[in-house]
């Protein structure tokens, strides 16, 4: 009976291996697509990201809403000119005789005119009209901005891939050396020059390399892919980049030259006086309410019982508003606009030690860059005249 067990137990595997076969075999082996090959250089990369960049694309959309703004502004002090006509037929209330209402018989009246109004004087308009034109150089300062700040981020992973790329080719190489000190030291060994221990322990630092060469190479397909959403390109690309890291040549500028050249250029520091500026015209705008404005208005149409049958008629004048007293509201709008532009003078300094502390940084990072660079190219040139003398 136990033998009969075993025998269909073996019947029962042996049917579900056949059948795994036969279904392995009908599938069709998938061939894996090759996905596209995209070659960029860094100056390529750079139009690519200005080009599809979502945050580039966005502050180009706020220039055409602040340009449409200060062109609404504009309109209030330009003429406005609307027409008009009408056509009633109405009954007039004439009065009681004799205690019983008397009313007029039904008659029509035909209307056909044109308005005028023109803002004269006012000094609230006019300076809310240059406080959105500084609103509009605002937002292209803004997209100035961020067209530097896509430029440094693609640049700076692209320069990463590429670092990556070096690293992974020296742990290639480090691999490719260890695995020929083990074929020597296991000929050694078997010489009798070299023992066990010694074959272990560069097995050990085979392994070590193999690891971190992994690494390495996982850490370039993460950068490519950081370096292809910057882009904001397809996923599904095989992205080869065409520049090399090479060491600039020139010079690093002293502290204060640099410091004077970015105050001066900068975007966001133009971009924050220029803020400040909007600030200064908004609250200008909003104390010109205190002031008289003028405006003259006036219409002209036809106007008769009939449309064959009508007389023209005019309408001119010129209206003075002198503001006396709004219940605070006036004053109020004041201390929050002068709020405001104090605020921007704050944030002024804000911009000013931002980018004193990035230009620092990035003084000190050039400069141990530079230094390390040297420091390994001595390395490099002591390796070499100890395998001459060797």
């Amino acid at each position: 009976m136990k033998n009969y067990k075993s025998f269909m137990w073996v019947l029962f595997v042996g049917g579900l291996l056949c059948v795994e076969r036969s279904l392995a075999a009908e599938t069709p082996p998938q061939i894996p697509q090759e996905m596209p090959v995209l070659k960029l250089s860094l100056h390529d990369a750079i139009e690519a990201a200005l080009d599809k960049s979502p945050q580039v694309r966005l502050y180009k959309e706020r220039i055409e809403a602040a340009r449409s703004a200060s062109r609404t502004q504009l309109g209030a002090l330009l003429p406005n000119v609307a027409g008009s006509s009408k056509f009633t037929n109405q009954t007039f209330f004439l009065g009681t005789i004799g205690g019983a209402p008397v009313r007029t018989q039904p008659f029509d009246i035909a209307d056909a005119r044109g308005t005028l109004s023109q803002s004269i004087f006012s000094w609230s308009l006019i300076e809310r009209w240059r406080a959105s034109r500084a609103a509009l150089a605002v937002s292209e300062m803004e997209a100035d901005t961020t067209k530097n700040d896509t430029m440094a981020t693609v640049a700076l992973h692209y320069m990463e891939v590429l670092r990556n790329a070096e690293t992974a080719n020296a742990r290639t190489a480090n691999v490719e050396l260890y695995k020929e000190l083990v074929v020597f030291i296991k000929s050694r060994q078997s010489g009798g020059m070299a023992t066990g221990l010694d074959t272990a322990r560069l097995e050990t630092q085979l392994e070590n390399e193999r690891q971190r060469l992994e690494l390495a190479k996982s850490d370039v397909e993460r950068t490519k892919l950081i370096l292809i959403n910057a882009l904001g390109v397809n996923f599904d690309v095989n992205l080869v980049l065409t520049d090399e890291l090479t060491a600039p040549e020139t010079p690093i500028p002293t502290q204060g030259d640099a410091m004077e050249v970015a105050m001066a250029n900068r975007p966001e520091m133009k971009a924050q006086q220029q803020r400040i500026q909007v600030s200064r015209l908004s609250l200008s705008s909003v104390k010109g309410e205190r002031l008289p404005s003028v405006q003259a208005q006036g219409d002209y149409g036809l106007i008769g019982n009939q449309v064959n049958n009508s007389t023209s008629t005019y309408n001119v004048g010129v209206t003075m508003s002198i503001p006396i007293f709004d219940g605070g509201q006036r004053e109020g709008r004041i201390g929050e606009s002068r709020s405001h532009l104090l605020q921007e003078e704050i944030k002024l300094d804000v911009v000013t030690r931002q980018i004193t502390m990035e230009l620092r940084e990035a003084l000190v990072t050039l400069t141990s860059a530079k230094e390390q660079l040297r420091i390994a190219k001595d390395g490099l040139k002591a390796a070499m005249t100890e395998v001459q003398l060797a």
